[in-house]
């Protein structure tokens, strides 16, 4: 047949059930396309040539506004496939709607929701599809979907924090670096030149400057080149290395103040992960599968992990967690109480609360402390640059008073 496969978006009757199906084929051709609806039990009714799109790439924010739609839709009394096609047809990525589009087709051709979900592990995680399970077999569907919706907004709120805490820094940090750069590789070897002629004597604090910017001038650009490539190789090591991921992820836990963050944000997820899924009806062991994979710190998964075998062998949830040293007494307590009252989901809900307001607190006293301290530093290294650049001056001038 030759040529490129395009995608066709089709409509037409199950020939078995006599149906009504939508859905998108790949095919060479209009006709091509025909011939494998035919194939899959399908009578076109109508096909058409989707047009080519430029697509972005699906974020974990489009997924969380999807699942505050699908909920939104569903508790308004909208049946499901038709409140796949209100929100697939609106939606501004065309990826996303492409996506949509496939797991409605699952759905209607008798797949479960959270197995055509499932078919896209990287947007829909174990904990994601185990919740809508849960859903679809006690038919709260929809109470599960607001619950999940509201879970990945908080979730969501608190990397957005934390993300909007090192943007003001690091942006600082690379301009002052930049700025630090143009003065060493242009600047002081312009004075450099100028005292040259002058045959003056130059004080200590110059000479190390001009010395340093002698090796910014000719090493400079392969240095940078180096810190580059090193910053690309170390990242994707990090994301092949088990052990290096570990590490970095217990380092982050023990850094000054940002570990505090790091932690409770972590404990914070645990505790609203697992008690969305028991509140669900999700048996325990279950859940903790689902929150140790949903954790996003090896250290926290491998504490899960342990807690499970211990809750498998008949242990409680709060005596499982004491011995992994990774959890506050108050939450352990809170889980204790909370299993003793029959209340798991709501104590371990509580303590995500308070650990989400703590997180806030810590970062906007961690931002207020981070700001004055990079003005601080850069002031200092852009003044002892100028006072290396004009202190032979200043000595010229004094000799020459």
């Amino acid at each position: 047949m030759g040529g490129k496969d395009r995608r066709f978006a089709f409509e037409g009757k199950n020939i078995y059930t006599d149906r009504l199906v939508r859905g998108e084929v790949v095919a060479a051709d209009e006709e091509e396309a025909r011939k494998k609806l035919q194939r899959r039990g399908i009578r076109p009714l109508r096909i058409d040539k989707v047009k080519t799109v430029r697509t972005r790439k699906i974020t974990q924010e489009d997924i969380t506004v999807f699942t505050r739609q699908l909920a939104t839709m569903m508790k308004a009394g909208l049946p499901l496939l038709q409140a796949f096609d209100i929100i697939a047809r609106g939606h501004s990525n065309p990826a996303v709607t492409q996506m949509l589009t496939g797991i409605r087709t699952d759905v209607e051709q008798g797949s479960s929701l959270a197995v055509s979900f499932g078919k896209y592990p990287k947007y829909f995680d174990r904990f994601y599809c185990n919740l809508v399970a849960a859903g679809e077999t006690g038919g709260v569907l929809e109470t599960l979907l607001d619950k999940l919706a509201t879970y990945r907004e908080k979730t969501l709120a608190v990397k957005r924090k934390i993300k909007t805490m090192m943007i003001y820094p690091m942006a600082i940090l690379v301009v002052s670096s930049g700025l630090v750069f143009v003065m060493m590789r242009f600047v002081l070897p312009a004075f450099k030149e100028i005292y040259t002629n002058m045959g003056a004597q130059l004080p200590l604090l110059t000479q190390y400057a001009i010395n340093l910017s002698d090796f910014v001038v000719e090493y400079g650009w392969l240095l940078l080149v180096a810190t580059i490539v090193a910053g690309v190789s170390l990242y994707r090591l990090h994301e092949k290395s088990y052990s290096l991921q570990k590490r970095t992820d217990a380092l982050l836990l023990r850094t000054p103040l940002f570990g505090s963050i790091v932690r409770k944000a972590a404990i914070a997820r645990w505790s609203r992960t697992l008690s969305t899924l028991f509140a669900a009806g999700v048996p325990l062991v279950e859940v903790l599968d689902s929150v140790a994979a949903a954790s996003g710190n090896l250290l926290y998964e491998e504490a899960t992990l342990d807690i499970r075998a211990q809750v498998t062998q008949g242990l409680s949830l709060a005596s499982s967690m004491q011995p992994t040293n990774m959890f506050p007494n108050m939450v352990v307590q809170m889980a204790a109480v909370g299993e003793e009252s029959g209340a798991l989901d709501d104590m371990l809900n509580k303590a995500a609360e308070f650990y989400e307001d703590e997180v806030d607190n810590l970062i906007s006293r961690l931002s207020a402390l981070i700001e004055p301290i990079i003005m601080i530093v850069i002031g200092v290294t852009v003044g002892i640059l100028l006072i290396a650049m004009y202190l032979p001056l200043l000595n010229l001038g004094k000799a020459v008073g």
